[in-house]
């Protein structure tokens, strides 16, 4: 039925716009857009940046049009009445075809089915026709009384809203069905320090919470397992991780005798403003992932798990504190004692945008017997994702 209804529309909108017809027109909305109401209760809705726009439509000439337009519109009707999708939508491209032609360049259909195969169709559907980049045609039919609506746009708004949807959707499904796909991605969060024990001097590791952050750069590479449309991913790719540890309790690192301890200021009264340990580590990761879509083709369940191994690139001490009227601020490079190699173990989360992390170093932040004993615990949320 859309079909048979669309093809005189769209002569008599050619016909509007080369002769004046006899359909009466409505006010203008707005400077750009003209609203036709037929006889048979159809109304049709034009949108035009200017009258130029508007004469380009002369440049097709009418039978060949309806010919295309019959014959993609059966096509996309078939293929529409065959699947279980809610919608279908076909490209043909008749400048490709018919070379040195006057012929659209690009057709696109877009056919929104409710219906299962072989059942009749229901109400509320709708068809979308997108001619190269001068026009588009939507037929829908209401759900109440029947009656069918035609929406022609003209130039830059030939893309009607469902198909710019359904272009949206394919593409999701297309980076949801890659074997291999990849992201990049922020984690950003904070340390904290587990399983502790005093260090040489009898001196306990105790952090300032908000002082003590996290932040790592991801690129990450997903591996899909198992056949297409599974949710199931080995997922790795390097990360370039930076821990600080912000030491409480007016205390700062001392390395002496090839021995990392914590100490207070030697000088009277000094009091440190921050006293830290920076460290920057290159991490592999290897997780077993987890991702669910909806239904519109968007992630709304993410979940993995699994291990990471890493390698300390540099590390750093630095304090700030007042001396003399003047803030001075002492940074100091070394390895401090600091384990070089890491391992462990990390896992993610994320429900529709949000996305937390948590990571937990399996082996101690300093050498055995040369500095303070505990492991790193870093959680928070990735963005980016």
């Amino acid at each position: 039925m859309k079909r048979f209804l669309l093809l005189p529309l769209l002569t008599m909108l050619l016909a509007l716009v080369s002769t004046t017809g006899t359909a009466r027109t409505l006010p203008a909305l707005n400077d750009d857009t003209i609203v036709v109401r037929l006889p048979n209760q159809a109304t049709m809705t034009l949108y035009v940046k200017d009258r130029a726009q508007l004469r380009e439509l002369r440049n097709y000439k009418l039978d060949s049009l309806m010919l295309l337009l019959d014959t993609y519109i059966a096509q996309a009707e078939k293929a529409s009445k065959n699947s279980t999708s809610e919608q279908v939508t076909m490209e043909f491209y008749p400048a490709k075809d018919q070379p040195g032609k006057r012929v659209p360049e690009q057709i696109r259909i877009t056919m929104h089915n409710d219906q299962a195969p072989g059942q009749p169709a229901k109400k509320g559907e709708r068809v979308d026709v997108s001619v190269g980049r001068v026009f588009g045609v939507t037929v829908e039919e209401s759900g109440t009384d029947g009656d069918d609506r035609v929406s022609v746009r003209v130039g830059s708004s030939a893309k009607s809203d469902s198909i710019r949807t359904a272009e949206r959707k394919a593409k999701a499904e297309e980076r949801a069905n890659r074997a291999v796909s990849s992201s990049f991605t922020i984690d950003l969060g904070l340390n904290a320090l587990v399983n502790k024990q005093q260090d040489m001097g009898g001196t306990s590791l105790d952090l300032r919470p908000w002082g003590s952050r996290y932040i790592s750069f991801n690129w990450l590479y997903d591996i899909r397992v198992g056949a297409k449309g599974s949710p199931l991913y080995l997922r790795t790719g390097p990360e370039l991780a930076f821990n600080n540890y912000m030491l409480d309790n007016n205390r700062r690192f001392v390395n002496q005798n090839d021995v990392t301890t914590l100490e207070l200021p030697t000088e009277a009264g000094r009091n440190y403003e921050k006293s830290k340990l920076a460290v920057s580590t290159i991490n592999l990761p290897l997780m077993l992932a987890l991702s669910f879509r909806d239904d519109k083709g968007r992630s709304s369940f993410r979940a993995g798990a699994g291990g990471f191994v890493g390698y300390r690139l540099g590390s750093h001490t630095k304090l700030k504190y007042e001396e003399d009227g003047n803030t001075k601020k002492d940074k100091d490079r070394g390895s401090y004692n600091l384990e070089d190699f890491q391992y462990g173990l990390q896992g993610t989360i994320g429900i529709r945008g949000i996305d937390l992390f948590a990571k937990y170093n399996l082996n101690n932040l300093f050498q055995s017997n040369r500095g303070p004993q505990a492991q790193t615990l870093s959680f928070g949320i990735t963005l980016l994702n």
